[in-house]
């Protein structure tokens, strides 16, 4: 019988070498990767109990993160962020467009740049609140844009549209419907 399947005993290639030195797998059935590691073995054998080497991790910063963490840590966006969305960008990415923006203009310290660019994404976020607000009651019955959405109350605004458009009386809907149990039926004992 072959060596044992136990990944504490040995590792996968000395129990491939004893498969094939049995005659349990023949050498046309061999990994393709058993000949490479044959010649080329790695300098410590992978082993389970091998201790990890004591390397240190080092932290990897870009320039952008620190102002993005001081942006989530003064300011907590309060917005819903669709994954399936690659077209609207989120607050912290406008945010990051404008910071680089004045600071590739180098006229102010760090400061009054990560300042100057709260106050621009502030104004750039109430004129688009302004400008969905000035389109929603002029466009009720249309789908909005999603560039013109201002995020979840306008979703929830859409939402109450559409159930508004499509519900009916309760009454008619009982009478209407003719499926599933009549809930009035059941409770009148």
């Amino acid at each position: 019988m072959a060596q044992s399947r136990l990944e504490k005993i040995g590792t996968i290639f000395t129990r491939v070498q004893g498969l094939l030195r049995g005659g349990a797998m023949k050498t046309e059935d061999k990994p393709i990767w058993y000949d490479v590691y044959a010649a080329y073995p790695p300098k410590a054998e992978p082993r389970y109990d091998r201790p990890a080497p004591e390397v240190p991790v080092r932290n990897i910063f870009y320039a952008e993160d620190v102002v993005r963490a001081k942006l989530h840590k003064q300011n907590r966006p309060n917005e819903t962020i669709s994954l399936f969305d690659n077209k609207r960008s989120t607050q912290s990415q406008q945010f990051m467009k404008i910071y680089e923006n004045l600071k590739s203009q180098g006229a102010l310290d760090e400061q009054r740049i990560y300042e100057t660019a709260l106050d621009l994404l502030a104004e750039q976020r109430q004129q688009s609140r302004l400008d969905a607000s000035s389109e929603e009651p002029a466009v009720a019955g249309i789908e909005l844009n999603v560039e013109t959405k201002s995020q979840l109350m306008s979703d929830f605004m859409e939402a109450g549209g559409q159930q508004a458009k499509s519900s009916s009386p309760p009454k008619e809907r009982k009478k209407d419907s003719g499926v599933g149990i009549n809930i009035d039926s059941l409770f009148k004992d």
